[in-house]
């Protein structure tokens, strides 16, 4: 296994011996990351982890024997530059690996669609299909990037959320300012983009998917290829108003170099960047102790807070207390309910939590191979393996079809896949010769009318659905298998902490967004415990394995100390 940290009762003495200044529930990316920057702040830190293994959903496990796969997350764009170099986790073994094309589609006629590799062969890629695209499709792609840049003030900029009653006059005071700071440099960014522009962006936002890719698109397979970055994680379909974000959101992501929507593979696994941070974490003095599972919040008559008490009885002492687990979670399980207000706690329980997802790990014994693709030899990896490959969805109408049968309370029958091969860039997770294949599958739903996912039969049965499908596009893959791993909604909310199975920690449309996360009123990490905060995928600015919830919670609280 990886990322193994401390479980045992030496460990437990370390935690019960003193007070700590913060405390963490969860060593999840975002919990990791505000461990560092708290410690580097100058706080004593102890992160608290429920599972054997750290990293939450961004982690590596080998579950096969020589295969180590990345069990939930599998790919990496959205962590905030800034955050890469302020811990400084390339020199703490955070190695990507860049993919040779961004994806490939294939299809069952004999075409292919490879995108990502260059200027010129995308052109020429897209043409195949469409020359009017080929023209739009640089367009395209600079109008999302020109609409990043006011996104990137949004993600690492703490939301304007007005304080509550009880405050002191120099709190509200300093909130004040700092809120009209913030509104001012939105205003900036606004005027940089100009009118034309932010009406183009508002309007991405609030439509469907399918709108936006109608208006700027003709060919079928180009714009069910664009569409998968809209529905990822979501039980959405590309015809839900506000679906255009999502598509936003997943395009968003830099590099230290400014490049954009570069999804890189991790030597390693995804647990590589969950290392990496806890390396940086701990040189900073930071503490985890794993196998540590926070029963509650322990709270005095007084609405005190005075740190939490693990399942085996230990008690942990700090005041301030950050929440990496999801909102759900931690108020509907964790704090005691006579300490939080009744709306607030309505407004936690209504959350969208939903999920569509279900994700299959793959060993195999050869490397797949796409009969609408033949770049290289049997054995070689081709441009198309290092690329996020696309299955099950050449038009927008398959896409439709699959997040139908979920709304009607069945799995696709069939279902959208994003796959991808670690192993053809990285030789560190699989066997010479062997392969690591991730299945990110839509749409599954927590509980199908014609099943039940604890049924081994059943589960089975969605995993050979998506093997055969698979089949049509690389003949003998399902042969191919040595075995496999799958993690339904179900558990995806049992053995990560996802409630729901919802990878972002809830959905991430625009009523859940901004100010909204993850309830009106408390965007700002803070929450109706003092010394409570939230800082995962829950909290502004949403989810995806980017560290901005982190590193800003982490913000927050360090300011509030120094006014305290």
């Amino acid at each position: 296994m990886w990322n193994r940290s401390f479980g045992s009762n030496a460990t437990r003495a370390v935690l019960k011996e003193k007070k700590w200044d913060a405390l963490i529930v969860g060593a999840g990316h975002n919990g990791l990351i505000a461990a560092a920057y708290l410690a580097r702040g100058g706080l004593s830190v102890a992160v608290l982890e429920r599972r054997h293994v750290i990293g939450g959903a961004a982690v590596t496990e080998e579950l096969i024997p020589g295969f180590k796969f990345s069990r939930c997350s599998y790919l990496l764009s959205l962590l905030r530059p800034s955050i890469i170099r302020d811990l400084e986790l390339r020199r703490h073994g955070l190695k990507l690996l860049k993919p040779m094309a961004a994806s490939f589609t294939p299809c069952l006629d004999g075409r292919h669609l490879l995108l990502g590799m260059d200027d010129e062969h995308d052109y020429l890629e897209i043409s195949k299909f469409s020359k009017r695209d080929a023209e739009a499709y640089p367009r395209y792609e600079r109008q999302l990037h020109k609409y990043c840049k006011f996104m990137d003030f949004i993600l690492d900029s703490r939301t304007p959320e007005a304080l509550h009653k009880g405050s002191s006059f120099n709190d509200r005071l300093r909130e004040k300012v700092q809120n009209s700071i913030f509104w001012g440099r939105c205003l900036q960014h606004a005027l940089s983009l100009g009118q034309k522009d932010m009406v183009e962006l508002i309007d991405l936002l609030v439509s469907p998917t399918s709108k936006v890719l109608n208006e700027w698109f003709e060919s079928d397979v180009l714009k069910a290829t664009l569409a998968g970055d809209a529905i990822i994680g979501t039980m959405t379909s590309i015809n839900d108003s506000g679906s255009g974000y999502v598509l936003l959101h997943h395009v968003m992501g830099e590099t230290t170099h400014g490049d954009r929507n570069i999804w890189s593979h991790v030597e390693g696994g995804m647990g590589s960047v969950s290392m990496a941070i806890s390396n940086a974490a701990k040189e900073a003095g930071v503490h985890i102790a794993t196998n540590a599972e926070v029963s509650k919040l322990m709270i005095e008559d007084s609405g005190r807070l005075k740190g939490v008490l693990l399942v085996d009885g230990t008690q942990v002492h700090s005041s301030v207390v950050l929440s990496n687990a999801t909102p759900y979670k931690t108020f509907m399980e964790m704090v005691p309910h006579t300490f939080l207000p009744d709306d607030f706690l309505h407004a936690i329980k209504c959350s969208d939590y939903t999920s569509g997802i279900t994700k299959i790990n793959v060993a195999v014994d050869k490397l797949p191979q796409f009969h609408s693709c033949n770049l290289n030899s049997q054995e070689e990896v081709g441009p198309q393996h290092t690329a996020t490959i696309h299955i099950g969805a050449e038009r927008m109408e398959d896409i439709g079809k699959a997040c139908q049968d979920a709304w009607n309370g069945f799995p696709s029958r069939r279902p959208i896949m994003e796959m991808t091969i670690p192993s053809s860039l990285d030789k560190t997770v699989s066997p010479p010769g062997k392969h690591v294949v991730s299945l990110f599958t839509q749409y599954t739903p927590y509980k199908p009318l014609d099943g039940c996912w604890e049924d081994i039969t059943y589960r089975d049965l969605y995993a050979q659905r998506c093997f055969k499908l698979i089949d049509e596009y690389a003949p003998g893959f399902s042969s191919s298998i040595i075995g496999y791993d799958m993690l339904t909604p179900p558990d995806l909310e049992r053995e990560i902490g996802l409630t729901g199975g919802n990878i972002f920690h809830g959905a991430m449309g625009l009523d859940s967004l901004f100010l909204m996360r993850p309830v009106k009123g408390w965007s700002n990490h803070r929450t109706p415990i003092k010394g409570l905060y939230l800082c995962g995928s829950g909290s502004h600015p949403g989810g995806g394995v980017m560290g901005a919830p982190g590193r800003n919670a982490a913000r927050i609280v360090l300011g509030d100390l120094r006014e305290a």
